[in-house]
């Protein structure tokens, strides 16, 4: 069965956007730690944060119903086909991940 793995490959903040705009001091997202990983299909790993999900859920798609990036506009973009990088869309503190289609 045809599944992905998510890593977690940087967790970073726009300090300067924190201090403009946020109310409080801003740490790193608390929901994710570099190196983690997740395996999954179509649906949603447990315990992965909603809002990232929504996030990456398009790329998960692809990879797993026979899609890869490497044709098209992602032509000459990443190395491996089967491999992803993708980001939540929080502006201050995003979170990166590598999504890669892996077979069993």
């Amino acid at each position: 069965m045809t599944r992905c793995k998510i890593t977690v490959i940087k967790r970073t903040i726009n300090p300067e956007l924190a201090e403009h705009y946020c109310v409080d001091r801003v740490t790193p997202c608390p929901c994710f730690q570099e190196g983690q990983d997740f395996v999954c299909g179509l649906g949603k790993p447990e315990h992965f944060c909603d809002w990232a999900w929504r996030d990456i859920h398009p790329m998960v798609a692809v990879l797993l119903t026979g899609g890869n990036f490497s044709k098209g506009m992602f032509e000459g973009w990443m190395k491996d086909d089967r491999t992803m990088i993708g980001c939540c869309t929080d502006g201050i503190r995003p979170v990166i991940f590598r999504i890669e289609k892996i077979d069993g």
